[in-house]
């Protein structure tokens, strides 16, 4: 896929001059030679129910690993009437979300899943349009080739598999009215998460080099990733590595290990040994030097890889066992700590624990960092050099959560693949498995669960064999599991099976290192043209940052700072003028609410900055000087709190929390 989009997006009326770009109008040509006509009524047929269980089936690890990025790419854009769309290779819908007020418009110009919207049979849309060119293609309003789609906007970019086939589209559609700059941003972001999972995933017992020319962007989507056979045999590279390489695929599978980055495995494994740095330094085959994290993984059987892997990348005859690094370079739970008391204070309980076979549960709000959270102490564990396989329990049709658990035999259901498939509890097997959202697991199976637990046997869909795994728990949630145990929504059991350790994420509203977690974040943060560029936040915006309530926690405050990155000046400098419109209308709403929070406290007269510090300043007398419980009570941060105490005669002193 082509970084550039296939054309510009300009809203023109329609029928002027250049209202079609060259792309545009040779699929406006492909339209006609379809045999479709601008007035005619789109094809709105949808695949039946069984037919289309069995495509989900068939891009089953193409959803799984999508679909938690379509509900981050969602908080970013939700009230902005429009969705999200995932499609197969040929247009088929696969999964859909969105404001429900588009939704229902979109559901008569069949914009769900089972409805194709491949060029021929929709005429000029972004989805079948990015399927015939292979690059991302937004059309808007006038561009589409049928009238009946005209009052759409849409933005898709192709997703292309650890091999460079190309599997799908990811697609946001909205009004042609509500049509924004950076939605194609967002959307090639998303792609390029959905990419790198799915190649980290694909490639499992191999050596995979993560590298950059800047150590502070290892870790982001602007690191390269390569993965070579234990011997030095080229796999595969993703977009960013195959850009610092300055080949394509098919150029790069001529290559190895010592041709690319110079030296052989032998030598790589040498370097970690005497290495204590926390990254090695490599030469490019051009020269360059880069800040590289080497890892080799360990051999485990799997079916989550791609389909076509068993005919691309036969299996190695033996396998390389890496160096045990050192503490400090493995460590994760040491990241984490920036400064916030509560979050010390979580990390510390669970060292504790760690590799003692104690079950951790991890709650919190959405978006409080509970997966880091638990990766940190996969990366601390004696478990480090197994596998550390993540399963969101709310994101897995219902219909197919069981089998992605325990795994299938061959014939087991109408469309199960050839062979079968192992589940993500066998590929934990010597690893950390981690359960998120485990209160949307569904009832049944928190039975089949719970003696997994007790017994650690596994038995397939299909099987009679049980197959015994050795696996670490690592569950989290945002529900309140206790009042789901009294609504018998959850087993209680299981409840009491689980929960060893539980430990608490504050949210960030709570915290009290929000410049660090800023500054820590915009190291991981991208834009689509930064090449080493420092990223930065004014002063001003930073104090905005500490007025904002983040109700959606992380997840917000990093989708805040990939858009803002994507839109910085040569500086990298992020300014009031980088940031969303919604940051500023949510900025606008917590004064109002505290303004507006007469239940216990008078409400003052005034400018709204000073009624809105007077208010919190009475919140926090009325809390006996306890800074946490005011800042709950009016949904604000802490930060903000401390902010205005000063000028209203109140000290950190106070807090009492």
């Amino acid at each position: 896929m082509r970084d550039e989009v296939c054309h510009a997006v300009t809203p023109m009326a329609p029928r002027e001059p250049g209202w079609l770009t060259p792309s545009i109008q040779k699929s406006h040509e492909r339209s006609e030679t379809f045999g479709l006509s601008a007035s005619m009524r789109p094809d709105y047929d949808v695949l039946p129910a069984a037919e289309l269980s069995l495509k989900l089936e068939q891009s089953r690890v193409l959803c799984a690993h999508a679909t938690p990025v379509m509900e981050t790419l969602h908080e970013q854009i939700v009230n902005t009437h429009s969705m999200i769309v995932l499609t197969d290779a040929e247009g088929l819908v696969l999964h859909s979300i969105g404001d429900d007020d588009f939704l229902r418009r979109a559901e008569k110009v069949a914009l769900r899943p089972g409805a194709n919207w491949a060029e021929d049979r929709q005429g000029t849309n972004a989805i079948g349009t990015a399927l015939a060119e292979r690059c991302p293609t937004a059309v808007h309003g006038e561009q589409h080739y049928l009238a009946a789609n005209r009052f759409l906007t849409c933005s898709s970019v192709p997703i292309l598999d650890p091999y460079g086939d190309l599997i799908g589209v990811l697609d946001v559609t909205g009004d042609y009215r509500s049509y924004h700059q950076h939605t194609m941003a967002l959307a090639k972001m998303s792609v390029q998460m959905i990419e790198n999972h799915l190649f980290t995933n694909t490639f499992r017992e191999t050596l995979q080099i993560a590298f950059h020319g800047r150590p502070e962007f290892l870790g982001t989507l602007m690191e390269g990733i390569v993965a070579f056979t234990c011997d030095g045999r080229f796999l595969s590279a993703n977009r960013s590595a195959q850009f610092q390489l300055g080949m394509p695929l098919a150029g790069l599978r001529a290559h190895t290990l010592p041709s690319l980055f110079g030296l052989t495995s032998a030598q790589l494994i040498d370097q970690l040994r005497v290495s204590e740095a926390r990254h090695l330094s490599l030469n490019l085959h051009s020269g360059s030097v880069v800040c590289a994290h080497v890892e080799f993984r360990r051999a485990a059987r799997t079916d989550e890889s791609w389909p076509s892997q068993e005919r691309r990348e036969p299996r190695t005859a033996h396998r390389v066992e890496p160096p045990a690094p050192a503490a400090s370079a493995l460590s994760k739970l040491s990241y984490l700590d920036t400064g916030d008391p509560q979050i010390a204070a979580v990390i510390g309980k669970v060292r504790k624990v760690i590799g003692k076979d104690i079950p951790i549960l991890i709650t919190g709000e959405t978006g409080t960092g509970k997966e880091l959270l638990a990766q940190a102490i996969h990366n601390d564990s004696p478990r480090r050099c197994g596998a550390f396989v993540a399963v969101n329990c709310a994101s897995i049709p219902e219909t197919l959560i069981e089998s992605e658990l325990f795994g299938y035999e061959e014939g087991a259901f109408t469309g199960a693949r050839r062979k079968g498939a192992s589940g993500k509890l066998l590929q934990a097997n010597g690893g950390t498995l981690f359960l998120d959202e485990i209160g949307d697991m569904p009832y049944p199976l928190q039975v089949r669960l719970l003696r997994v637990l007790q017994e650690r046997l596994v038995n397939p869909l299909g099987s009679s064999k049980s197959i015994p795994v050795d696996i670490a728990i690592i569950c989290a949630t945002h529900r309140d599991l206790r009042e789901m145990i009294a609504q018998n929504r959850f087993r209680e059991d299981l409840y009491y099976r689980l929960n060893g350790m539980v430990v608490k994420l504050p949210p960030l509203r709570e915290r009290t290192d929000l410049s660090a977690v800023i500054h820590k974040m915009l190291q991981c943060a991208s834009s689509e043209n930064a090449e080493g560029q420092r990223l930065s936040v004014a002063t001003d915006v930073m104090a905005l940052f500490e007025q904002c309530a983040w109700p959606g926690n992380f997840r917000q405050l990093g989708n805040l700072l990939r858009t803002a990155a994507a839109m910085v000046d040569e500086d990298g400098e992020i300014r009031r003028e980088h940031l969303p419109d919604d940051f500023f209308d949510g900025l606008r709403t917590t004064a109002a609410a505290c303004a507006g929070n007469a239940d216990t406290l008078p409400l003052p007269s005034g400018r709204l900055e000073d009624v809105a510090a007077s208010v919190i300043a009475q919140a926090v007398a009325q809390h006996g000087g306890n800074v946490s419980a005011a800042a709950r009570a009016l949904g604000i941060s802490r930060n903000t709190i401390y902010r205005k105490l000063p000028s209203h005669g109140l000290s950190d002193a106070e807090d009492a929390a």
